[in-house]
Formats: C-alpha cells, sequence, structure tokens
C-alpha cells in the first residue's frame, strides 16, 4: 500500500528523512564542523572546542498549482493556463529551499523565496478566508509536525531556516584564520538577528522552536557564540605573556564566561528546559566554567610572571588592577600588592586555586552528558587547560596555601569588541514578482475586489475620445462624456483600462495609453476595463455564504477596499478634450467620488522581470494565527 500511494510514500520518506537528518544533527552538531577555538598561547598547540549549529526545519511537499490557478480565473478573470510557469517556478523555488547549500548563496535562496512569499501573499490569500492550501512544517528540536492554511507558518519557517543556515555558517568557517574568525562572527551576529526579528514580528508561533522563550535563548546562544569567536580572533596571533596583554585577555575570557553563564541559567528555565538538547545546556555549562578558569589563569599568570621594576609604569599597573576586579580582597590594595613580590605571588596562587575549582567543574559537567563523553576534541581541549593551571600552581606551592591564601576576587567580565545583533536588511531583499504579469500589486491584490473586465468598443468624434486619463500604471478613466460614444458604450468614470485591442495596459504609463489611442484616429476602439467595487458591496460580500461543494467561490469572499479618493493634483492631463469645460461644471459629490489610483511607484517591466520589493506590502506585527 505505501509503495504505491504517493501521499503514504512523501509521509513515510519525511518521518524517515526527519529521524535521519536528527540523527545526524546530533553527529555533526558537536564535532565535524571544522570548528576550533584560538591559541591561547602562541607557543602551544592549536585547541579546538564545538559549537553548536542549528538544525533546519523539515517540510512536506505543497502543491500551489490547483488552488492559484482558480484564484486567477475566479478572482482576476485571467486565463489561469496563461501561469503555468510562474506556479512552477514558485513550486521549484520552495523545493529548492528545503536543501540549501550551507553558504550565502543558500542564504540568498531562502531569502529570495520569503520575498516571493510576500507577493504571493498579497496577490493570492485574502485576509477573509483560508485558500484550502496546507503547510506542514516539523519543530527542529522534537519533531512534531505542525500544519496551517495560511502563509505566516510558511514565512516564519523560512526565516527561522535562514537563522539556523547562518549558524551553520557560523560553525564551518576556517577558526584558524583572521578572515574565518570575522566571518564567523559576523554569520552568528546575523543569526541571531534573523531570530530575533522573527520572536518579535511573528508573536503567535504554533510551533515550539519559533515560541518568543525558545527565540530568546537560541538568540542568546548565537550572541554567546560570537562573543566566544570574538575570543578566538583576539587570541589567535598569539598571547603575549606580557602584562597589559595578560589583563586584556582575562577581561575577554571572563566574558565569554559571564554570556555562557547567562545562557545556561535561560536553557535552565522552564518551559524551555523541557525541550532544549541537554548537550546544548551541559556544553553552555562546560564553557562557562571552562572560560571563567582561563580567566582566572590569566590573572594569576600576571600576578606571578611580572614583577614591577624601575622602568614599569606604575600608575598604569596600578589601574588596570584595580579594574581587574570587582573588589580587591581584604586588607589588600592594588599598589602594594604589585610592589610586594610575595603579595603578588600568594594572590595569583589563590587565582590558580579557583581556576582549578573551575577546570574540575567543567570536566564533570562534561562526564555527565554522554554525548560530550564523546567528543574527543572536547576532552582533550579541557583536560590541558587544566594540565596547565595544576602545573603551574605546583610550580609555586608551599604547605600551608590553603590556610594562608585568601579567596580570589571575582575577575569583571570586559570586552573591547561587544558583539551585537545584525538585524536582518529585509527592505534591500529584491527579488522578480513572478505574478507581475498580473499588473501592478497596488491594484491588483487578492484584498480588492473588480467587477469582470467588460468589453468597450467606441470610436473617437472628431479626435474627441470623450474622456480624460489618470494616473499610472494601470490608467483610469476621467472626466467622461455622458453623451460621447465611450460613455454610451458602458465606460464610467474610475474605470481602470487593462487592454486596447488586446494589448495589455496594465503597466502602460498614462502617456502610452494616450498615444495607443490616438493611433487608432476615427477606426473603432475596443478596449476593456475593470471596475473596483465600492466599500458597500465589498462589505456585503464578506458576509456571502458559501458551501464546500461550490466550485466558484473565490469572488464571493473579499476584504473591503479602501478607496483612495484623494486626486493626485500633480499629475497633468495628457490631452485637453473639448468637453472639459463640461466636466468643471460636475458638481463636486460627483468629483469626489471618482476613484484615484494609488500611488504604485512600479515601472513598467522591461524585457528582464522587474526587481520589487514587497515588503512594504507585509505587515510587520504579522502573528501565526
Amino acid at each position: 500500500m505505501a509503495a504505491t500511494n504517493p501521499k503514504v510514500r512523501e509521509q513515510v520518506r519525511l518521518e524517515l528523512s526527519f529521524v535521519n537528518s536528527d540523527l545526524q544533527m546530533l553527529k555533526e552538531e558537536l564535532e565535524g564542523l571544522n570548528i576550533s577555538v584560538g591559541v591561547y598561547q602562541s607557543t602551544e598547540e592549536a585547541f579546538t572546542i564545538p559549537l553548536i549549529p542549528l538544525g533546519l526545519k523539515e517540510t512536506k511537499d505543497v502543491d500551489f498549482s490547483v488552488v492559484l490557478k482558480d484564484f486567477i480565473l475566479e478572482h482576476y478573470s485571467e486565463d489561469s493556463s496563461l501561469y503555468e510557469d510562474e506556479i512552477a517556478d514558485l513550486m521549484d523555488l520552495r523545493q529548492a529551499c528545503r536543501t540549501p547549500s550551507r553558504d550565502e548563496a543558500g542564504v540568498e535562496l531562502l531569502m529570495s523565496y520569503f520575498t516571493q512569499l510576500g507577493f504571493v501573499e498579497s496577490r493570492f490569500f485574502p485576509p477573509t478566508r483560508q485558500m484550502g492550501i496546507l503547510f506542514t512544517w516539523y519543530d527542529s528540536l522534537t519533531g512534531v509536525p505542525v500544519s496551517q492554511q495560511n502563509l505566516l507558518l510558511e514565512k516564519a519557517s523560512i526565516l527561522f531556516n535562514t537563522g539556523a543556515l547562518y549558524t551553520q555558517i557560523g560553525t564551518r568557517s576556517n577558526r584558524q584564520t583572521q578572515a574565518g574568525l570575522e566571518s564567523a562572527v559576523d554569520a552568528f551576529q546575523r543569526a541571531a538577528g534573523v531570530l530575533n526579528y522573527l520572536k518579535e514580528t511573528f508573536t503567535h508561533t504554533p510551533s515550539y522552536d519559533m515560541s518568543p522563550a525558545m527565540l530568546s535563548v537560541l538568540v542568546k546562544m548565537m550572541l554567546a557564540q560570537a562573543q566566544e569567536s570574538m575570543f578566538d580572533k583576539i587570541c589567535l596571533p598569539g598571547i603575549r605573556n606580557e602584562f597589559f596583554m595578560l589583563v586584556k585577555v582575562a577581561h575577554e575570557a571572563a566574558k565569554v564566561g559571564e554570556v555562557y553563564r547567562q545562557l545556561h541559567a535561560a536553557m535552565s528555565q522552564a518551559p524551555v528546559k523541557e525541550n532544549i538538547p541537554y548537550s546544548w545546556a551541559s556544553l553552555a555549562c562546560v564553557k562557562a566554567h571552562h572560560y571563567g578558569a582561563l580567566a582566572h589563569y590569566f590573572a594569576a599568570t600576571l600576578l606571578m610572571d611580572h614583577q614591577l621594576s624601575p622602568g614599569a609604569d606604575e600608575d598604569h599597573q596600578e589601574k588596570c588592577l584595580s579594574q581587574l576586579y570587582d573588589r580587591m580582597p581584604e586588607g589588600l590594595t592594588p599598589l602594594a600588592t604589585l610592589r610586594n613580590g610575595h603579595q603578588r605571588q600568594q594572590l595569583g596562587k589563590s587565582h590558580l586555586l579557583r581556576a582549578i575549582a573551575h577546570h574540575e567543574e567543567s570536566a564533570r559537567e562534561a562526564s555527565l552528558c554522554k554525548k560530550l563523553r564523546n567528543i574527543e576534541v572536547l576532552q582533550e581541549v579541557l583536560s590541558a587547560a587544566h594540565q596547565r593551571s595544576r602545573l603551574k600552581y605546583a610550580q609555586h606551592q608551599e604547605d600551608g596555601d590553603l590556610l594562608d591564601l585568601v579567596e580570589a576576587p571575582n575577575i569583571v567580565a570586559k570586552t573591547e569588541q561587544e558583539v551585537e545583533i545584525i538585524l536582518p536588511q529585509l527592505s534591500k531583499v529584491t527579488a522578480a514578482d513572478f505574478f507581475q504579469k498580473l499588473g501592478p500589486l497596488s491594484v491588483f491584490s487578492a484584498n480588492k475586489r473588480w467587477t469582470p473586465p467588460r468589453t468597450l468598443r467606441f470610436t473617437a468624434e472628431e479626435g474627441d475620445l470623450g474622456f480624460t486619463l489618470r494616473g499610472n500604471s494601470p490608467v483610469q478613466v476621467h472626466f467622461l462624456d455622458p453623451h460621447c460614444s465611450a460613455a454610451l458604450a458602458g465606460a464610467k468614470e474610475g474605470d481602470y483600462i487593462v487592454s486596447i485591442q488586446n494589448v495589455d495596459c496594465k503597466w502602460l504609463t498614462l502617456s502610452e495609453v494616450m498615444k495607443l489611442l490616438k493611433s487608432f484616429g476615427e477606426d473603432a476602439i475596443e478596449m476593456k476595463v475593470v471596475s473596483l467595487l465600492d466599500s458597500a458591496s465589498s462589505m456585503h460580500s464578506k458576509s456571502a455564504t458559501y458551501s464546500v461543494g461550490m466550485q466558484k467561490t473565490y469572488s464571493m469572499i473579499c476584504l473591503a477596499i479602501d478607496d483612495d479618493d484623494k486626486t493626485d493634483k500633480t499629475k497633468k492631463i495628457s490631452k485637453k478634450l473639448s468637453f472639459l469645460s463640461w466636466g468643471a461644471n460636475k458638481n463636486r459629490q460627483k468629483s469626489a467620488s471618482t476613484l484615484c489610483l494609488p500611488a504604485a511607484g512600479v515601472a513598467r517591466p522591461q524585457a528582464k522581470k522587474k526587481l520589487l520589493s514587497p515588503f512594504s506590502l507585509l505587515n510587520p506585527d504579522s502573528s501565526l494565527y
């Protein structure tokens, strides 16, 4: 049965795909992704430590063809067979987004589809009803499928995958080079920006991985990994065994430890802790202790390896040491400690003891998680750092240290290069509207309703058409002489001209339409027009009922239009006709009711598809459900 039923095959394939991808993600997320921590000392072997990439959300296939073709026929009154290529392009783009490449090209692919969804939503998804297309996406953390009949789930999931793709770019960067580390920092900051935008924009997400609580944690995780990569960048050239350099890296290491402590605390809060992978929370805790230990090790080194010499900058060292701590130990002052070699050694050994304690806690946390235990490179990093601190303490250990040493103070978490969220520049994303043949989106959209196209046959009498034009793409009939041939043929003020003698006019400018009309001279003209229905008619249509069995109901349910009755006074009439004196005497009420084309700001398409940005059409406060 499963072998012959396409729907069952697709369901089985998706389930197996999710299981396989989940296992692969768990395998790859903490190993084999060409990731590393920078060099702590220029003479030491390069250490590596894992970072966490997000897995992409899986989805089912979606068939747009039937619903979109029906809508084109019913709502736009056009031959839907003429749009088969455009619908195929849309479905091909969506299919490609299921397996994007792990690079900038993959990000551009996802964002181009996200942009296209803005056009599709405006063209085919009225806000008053469902379209019958079911979108199904799987939670990236739990595997639970979520289905909805609106595009908000689709758009949110594409944004999530964009953020996830950035995390994978960050973890795959060559972190043994400055350029690679800069790429990693940038990628994690952009991932945080996309996920934060998703959290603030789509406020009622039915999928748990896109809930505000989970997204907040994921944003923290991306920023923590960006800060860690920034630390690696500072350490990559090697850490000179010099007082001020050691002060700097001690602050930087403390900063990384602090952001991971905050991340682990956020991961430990309900309801996130029930769904966050245990290995992620464990690794955050491991890193919090690991980088905390490094901060104390560097503090110990600057105290124990550097005596205050006669030529040293005493004031600068005193200031740095006082700023290194949140408080000095009781009985000690920065300057006195710098001048007293014994105090420096004792305080340095106190830092080493705290470093060793952090190392031991880091190793203990790693041993509690099976996945972390199996990552050899992580165990090697933790063990080597631990041994380094123990060896340095052993070189200076004395009997009675545990009784004589004061507790080392906390090191202030500080960085010279604070990482920040890089918000996605959605307004700069451009893409070709696949369905631009339907006309300018400012007029020909799903939330506006018109009469079916009417064919008018008329002639110009002595060069006088009997009406003027206004607007641009599409052009409207304006100042209509009620006794002219066009009016007698059924023309009305406010009609949009969609074609003249089978020439599509939806994208033509006013001057182009006027030139086309003049070209016929005294010959008969065949012109097709449509009229926007008034708000009362549209409001009435919203309450119309329809049954599942009805085949043609698309034009019955529609959003009420918002008529723009403000005439654009800056536009000039292309041609002043002989009846303008009559039009000037029309009553104001009639003139005020004339429909005016909203400013589209869209040029006529050329041979290539026009690049547009649909984000002015998107509601930034849109929420799922």
